[in-house]
């Protein structure tokens, strides 16, 4: 076929259209030079040809180059490189094997829970973007992509701008879709970072309800003027998630949370469930960690109520956290009733350690260390209170602010990841989705670990630039909590 035999610049060979729109074609091809697929948007030119227009098109495809390079996130495609080919540019992408949110909706209605996966991950690409002074500007579902393994990312910055940039939008072209524009935007006014928040809010919206917030109408005019009035229908199927699309809904831009807000309130939505009759599974990790290092007997056993790893691969998103973990804290615990009954005088001891699996939802319930030989015998001897009730030993445990819990925590990696493992949430393991040993194996690959400029920047958040083996770095920010005393991480962004 003439498409196969289609190269760009005698490296990147066209293989099929997989998307398109006003501003062009996506073609999936492949990198011959590093052996990889991609995907390439090819701008489409205006049909008259005129020289000015061709020229402001050109531009606006370098310019959204650009803006969208500045953005590093997991959960955002990834631009690699901007190229001028049959006098028209060329955007080359990361490919992700996917289908539009738009096309997931059509194929089955959205759940609750499946929209908040999706909103997650996505306020999370967008709060970057917006902490980089970039307005997306058309968020909608037609540009979240979502894989099989439920990797939902953000795509299409091509009318995005950076805040303070010039327009190089057509006199009265319109950025954006009138079933999503913010009603400021619909009136004409510039779109802000607020305006974003009112997409998002109006994607998940028609996710679940199965149309825009503003109902439908016979074409766009109609559709944008009904926006422009600021006026949504009530939703009726968006359960807990209610209040924060209101809040996300809401007519003046001053009333609606930040992105930030909505990313944390979104995560502390996720359901606790195990994900697998959902039409969205949990995210993945893009490779598969090697294999996990056998756990010495002498190393604590991890509480089931305390599974999650921050790592560079947490933003990528974890997998569903397994089961294996909570049954042998079960066996743990059956293990200390059996020797605590043994002795016939002391039956009456064995009640307090059956409290165990009751609190191992807590932090402070992590299981002890498994016994040694020469604990054996002090074994036998009932305990004077409960041994459940102290939070895990650990050198975060003495720390004073939550930026020192946090230099502490990566103190303890990549060598300590028993250590570490205990010193994250139930929450955070929730949204996360993680078991220790995925943990373990990926901190496995790396040979030294530090945080440095670690600051508070707000009530319990803490960020970190955060340094592996002396090279790859990253900037993250965290929300901590304290457990019974002891700092522990509960989010990441």
């Amino acid at each position: 076929m003439l498409v196969e035999s289609r190269r760009i610049r005698d490296r990147y060979r066209l293989l099929e259209p997989i998307g398109g729109g006003a501003m062009g074609t996506v073609w999936r091809a492949q990198d011959e030079k590093l052996d990889r697929t991609v995907a390439i948007k090819e701008l489409l030119l205006p049909h008259d040809h005129d020289e000015h227009r061709t020229e402001e098109a050109k531009n606006r495809a370098m310019r959204e180059a650009r803006i969208a390079a500045r953005l590093q996130h997991s959960h955002a495609i990834t631009v690699f490189a901007v190229l001028e080919e049959e006098d028209r540019p060329w955007l080359i992408m990361e490919y992700l094997p996917s289908k539009s949110f738009a096309v997931v909706v059509r194929e089955e209605p959205t759940s609750v829970d499946d929209a908040i996966r999706v909103g997650a991950q996505i306020s999370s690409a967008l709060a970057d973007a917006h902490r980089a002074g970039v307005v997306h500007r058309d968020v909608k579902p037609a540009n979240i992509l979502v894989a099989e393994d439920g990797t939902a990312k953000i795509t299409d910055f091509g009318i995005s701008r950076a805040i303070g940039d010039v327009k190089l939008t057509a006199t009265g072209e319109i950025a954006g879709t009138p079933a999503y524009l913010a009603p400021e935007v619909a009136r004409g006014e510039d779109a802000s970072f607020a305006a974003d928040v009112f997409s998002l809010g109006a994607t998940l919206y028609a996710a679940i309800e199965g149309q825009s917030p503003y109902g439908t109408a016979d074409n766009p005019i109609a559709l944008l003027y009904k926006a422009s009035s600021g006026e949504i229908t009530p939703p009726e199927k968006t359960g807990r998630l209610t209040p924060l699309l209101l809040r996300m809904l809401a007519a003046d831009p001053a009333d609606r949370p930040s992105m930030d807000e909505v990313e944390l309130e979104l995560r502390a939505l996720l359901p606790d469930a195990e994900p697998g009759a959902s039409v969205l599974a949990p995210t993945v990790p893009d490779a598969v960690p090697p294999a996990v290092p056998t756990v010495p007997a002498t190393v604590a056993v991890p509480a089931a109520g305390e599974v999650t790893a921050v790592s560079p691969g947490a933003r990528k998103g974890l997998i569903a956290v397994g089961a294996g973990a909570a049954l042998l804290c079960i066996a743990v615990v059956v293990a200390i009733l059996l020797v605590v009954r043994q002795p016939p005088p002391q039956d009456t001891a064995a009640p307090p350690a059956s409290t165990s699996p009751a609190s191992s939802t807590s932090a402070s319930a992590a299981a002890p260390p498994s016994p040694t030989p020469t604990q054996t015998p002090s074994d036998t001897s009932p305990p004077p209170s409960p041994p459940t009730t102290t939070p895990p030993v650990s050198p975060v445990s003495s720390t004073k602010t939550a930026a020192d819990a946090l230099a502490a925590y990566y103190g303890l990696l990549p060598g300590n990841t028993q250590a570490a493992w205990n010193l994250l949430t139930p929450h955070f393991k929730a949204s996360r989705n993680q078991t220790y040993e995925r943990y373990a194996s990926w901190w496995g690959q790396f040979k030294s670990v530090k945080a440095t400029d670690v600051k508070e920047v707000g009530p319990n958040r803490v960020s970190a630039r955060v340094l592996y083996d002396g090279g790859q770095a990253e900037t993250d920010t965290f929300t901590m909590v304290q457990v019974n005393g002891v700092w522990m991480i509960d989010a990441q962004s």
